[in-house]
């Protein structure tokens, strides 16, 4: 039978991670202590440097850019679309006044 994947707080990993930065305990002994592997700890530690404020967000949450380069990118498919609108409807005028 299958395993399920664990899944662990925001708070879990902040906390694992503190432990490490703190330099309290080795990235090994945090995870031998939490009942994880390793590798988990120094895959937090890693993207809590790289991210800061925005690590550990949960599935399916977009970090700040992402969601306003997916505003963005609506945003311009709208303006296409009117575009493309205003441009059929000036040359319906012009093939109506001719």
């Amino acid at each position: 039978m299958a395993e399920t994947r664990r899944k662990f707080s925001r708070e879990f990993k902040v906390e694992a991670v503190r432990r490490v930065t703190e330099g309290r305990e080795t990235a090994a002994e945090t995870a031998r202590a939490l009942g994880i592997h390793p590798a988990m700890v120094y895959g937090w530690v890693r993207q809590l440097k790289n991210e800061a404020g925005e690590a550990f967000r949960g599935n399916g949450k977009l970090t700040a850019q992402d969601d306003e380069l997916r505003r963005l990118r609506r945003e311009n498919a709208d303006f296409r679309e009117e575009r493309d609108f205003l441009k059929n409807t000036a040359v319906w005028f012009a093939k109506r006044s001719q």
